[in-house]
């Protein structure tokens, strides 16, 4: 079994006790969070798409931890022209553990 979900903006596949790295959202570790903009579930041969979301159907997420990704670095130069520009960013991120998608 597995469902498409859409979390922040973003389309995400998602299985059962899956762990799963989102942008940051809101809640301590140990919340459980709820989605319900569920965009496609599939069971085996069964599959139920949603126009645009699937009626009734959410996924229930445990709040593991925060954490800030790898940084990003990001080097701009024009050659000959002595132009230099280094930057970088790190995404804050939260890691969810999926346990349970009803359908």
């Amino acid at each position: 079994m597995y469902a498409i979900v859409n979390i922040n903006g973003i389309q995400t596949r998602v299985e059962p006790e899956a762990v799963i790295q989102v942008a940051r959202l809101t809640g301590e570790p140990g919340a459980k969070l709820t989605f319900d903009q569920v965009l496609l579930v599939a069971d085996g041969d069964s599959i139920a798409v949603g126009q645009p979301y699937v009626q009734g159907a959410s996924l229930t997420a445990e709040v593991v931890e925060h954490f800030r990704g790898k940084k990003i670095h990001i080097f701009r130069y024009k050659r000959r022209q002595d132009y230099r520009k280094r930057r970088g960013y790190r995404d804050d991120l939260t890691r969810l553990r999926v346990t349970g998608i009803q359908r």
